[in-house]
């Protein structure tokens, strides 16, 4: 799972599968959930994100997640 911020658009989109979307659905304005062919979600584009979250903070709770290093 990805999770990446476009300041540019101020738009976020959590990408949850490797798999590719056949489909998009906005479940509410500003909110499209993207389907793969099976109907499943892989991913989640969120637009006006700074208006909707509060971006200062990401905080995971009990994920087996891994460290990407940067730069």
């Amino acid at each position: 799972m990805k999770i990446e911020y476009y300041p540019e658009t101020d738009s976020l989109y959590i990408d949850l599968s490797e798999s590719d979307s056949a489909n998009s659905v906005e479940v509410t304005d500003g909110v499209v959930v993207d389907l793969d062919k099976n109907g499943n979600i892989v991913g989640i584009d969120i637009d006006h994100a700074s208006k909707k979250l509060n971006l200062s903070q990401i905080e995971t709770v009990s994920l087996p997640a891994k460290t990407v290093k940067v730069g």
